[in-house]
């Protein structure tokens, strides 16, 4: 009986008690939620009874034809009339419409399978920071970098890559990802002729921290991270690690081609999601703002004590220099003066001034590494959902409006040809490129919904990284404990030095 129904046919409130109480994930209807629907009529129960025995399912489940005639049958009932399949082949052609209230008002009955919710994320900055760690080695004489793996939970090698392999992996992961935060890459040389020798040093020292940063921030990524691509890189030893990244690719496409759920993401998207985005957006991007301005003065903090390092240093040096001076005092110095035994006792102060130049320079690479560095790998981040916004406007939004900007101009040219008459052929022509239209307006559709979801995400990994703060403000103050401790207690003990070797004044309060 349900075979005859025709879904052409069947009013348009069939229609929408269908997409109220389907399922999400299928597009059949449980059971179980359309007994909880009989359960909202005003039917007697043994009539409800009669209905409930035309249910047929094997499994749990009611296809869209099979709730159609349902639907139908309550309507009969409500009527008064007998619902029997019989009664209703004498109204196939006209299905009389059922008493059910609003369909929106339905969405309450849809049950959905037991499932994790995959649109929340359940990371913890713990977890990410503990997943892996990449470290990045120079090999100078191969003019490449050495990729060696520490504390690695799924493997443990180490591979050669060169900054052409970097380049390759970033270009296949943003074409994998495009929906998904894919930190950039630093530039692979700077203007030949400008830097002189130890700038150009400097430069690739900053290039491969930031590489570093690179890999480990999609080594910990949640969604990506298990990926064949990243894999790939991270592990194969053969010769064209390229080639290999771009057949990996080529096997699986795009997330959107891969991803379970691609085509169902506007289901999951809470109703306010183009508000939530925009809020987070700004909100995203004054954060942005605010570590770049923490960072560049940390970096010039970091600066200071290296310069720090280098003034003490060359003042020891100068005092070593000034108590070498074995030049023989003029007569018209007093006999009194004791400039020569003070002049042999400063040559002895520069091993001190050393060690302290030593400890300076040691704050400044404390600061570099242990707070610089986390705030780069942050800022890098929040950089990469920048460009992931812009992504997501400038490309999927925009091809999707410039794809029904070109819809429009097609069913402008059906109407002409329709109303002045044209050869069979081209109109024809012109029907089957409007059909391809509508296929790739519905597939951006899907897509710009699947973009949509993974910012949802990207967002959230955005806040679970926030924390951070907390582990580089703490870094930043161990650091400084340290360094002043341990020039502490250097200065102590130089005070009492100065009184050993310039006669009882130790230099605290020098006379006027």
């Amino acid at each position: 009986m349900a075979g005859e129904i025709n879904e052409g046919s069947v009013p348009a409130y069939y229609r929408e008690v269908y997409e109220a109480i389907r399922c999400r994930t299928d597009e059949r209807v449980q059971v179980e939620v359309f007994q909880r629907l009989l359960q909202r009529t005003d039917i007697s129960k043994p009539v409800l009874g009669q209905i409930a025995e035309q249910v047929d399912s094997t499994d749990g489940y009611l296809s869209k034809l099979s709730l159609y005639k349902l639907l139908a049958l309550i309507a009969l009932a409500q009527q008064g009339k007998q619902p029997s399949p019989k009664l209703l082949e004498n109204c196939i052609q006209e299905l009389p419409k059922p008493q059910l209230g609003e369909p929106r008002e339905l969405n309450a009955l849809r049950m959905q399978p037991a499932q994790e919710d995959v649109l929340t994320m359940s990371q913890t900055l713990d977890k990410l920071l503990g997943r892996d760690t990449v470290q990045l080695e120079l090999i100078p004489e191969k003019k490449g970098l050495f990729l060696k793996h520490v504390e690695y939970q799924r493997f443990k090698i180490s591979v050669y890559r060169r900054y052409s392999d970097f380049d390759v992996f970033h270009e296949v992961l943003l074409q994998r990802f495009a929906y998904r935060v894919v930190p950039a890459l630093p530039p692979k040389r700077m203007l030949k002729g400008v830097l002189t020798s130890v700038s150009e040093r400097e430069f690739i020292e900053c290039r491969r921290r930031a590489l570093g940063r690179f890999i480990n921030l999609v080594a910990r990524h949640p969604f990506f991270s298990e990926d064949e691509l990243v894999k790939t890189f991270l592990t194969f030893s053969g010769s064209d690690v390229q080639s290999k990244l771009r057949d990996a690719y080529k096997k699986t496409g795009d997330e959107f081609m891969t991803n379970r759920i691609a085509t169902l993401a506007k289901e999951y998207l809470p109703a306010d999601i183009q508000a939530q985005f925009s809020t987070s957006r700004e909100l995203i991007r004054n954060i942005h703002n605010s570590f770049q301005k923490l960072r560049d003065r940390a970096e010039k903090m970091a600066e200071r004590s290296k310069e720090n390092a280098t003034d003490l240093l060359m003042f020891g040096r100068e005092l070593s220099t000034l108590g070498s001076d074995g030049s023989s005092l003029p007569s018209l110095a007093s006999s009194r003066s004791t400039w020569g035994t003070l002049r042999q006792s400063l040559k002895s102060l520069s091993v001190e001034f050393a060690v302290l130049s030593d400890k300076a320079a040691q704050q400044g690479r404390r600061e570099e590494d242990d707070v610089v560095e986390k705030l780069n790998i942050f800022l890098d981040l929040l950089q990469s959902y920048r460009d992931l916004c812009e992504r997501h406007e400038k490309g999927v939004l925009h091809e999707h409006q410039r794809a029904l900007h070109k819809y429009g101009m097609m069913k402008r040219q059906m109407m002409s040809a329709s109303v002045q008459p044209k050869e069979q052929a081209s109109v024809e022509q012109l029907e089957s490129r409007i059909v391809q239209q509508e296929n790739a307006i519905q597939t951006m559709e899907l897509r710009n919904y699947f973009s949509l979801f993974c910012l949802h995400q990207e967002t959230q990994l955005i806040f679970i990284y926030l924390p951070i703060t907390s582990h580089i403000l703490g870094a930043f103050v161990n650091s400084q404990v340290q360094g002043h401790r341990e020039m502490g207690a250097v200065w102590n003990e130089l005070q009492p030095k100065l009184g050993c070797l310039f006669g009882g004044n130790n230099g605290s309060k020098p006379p006027i």
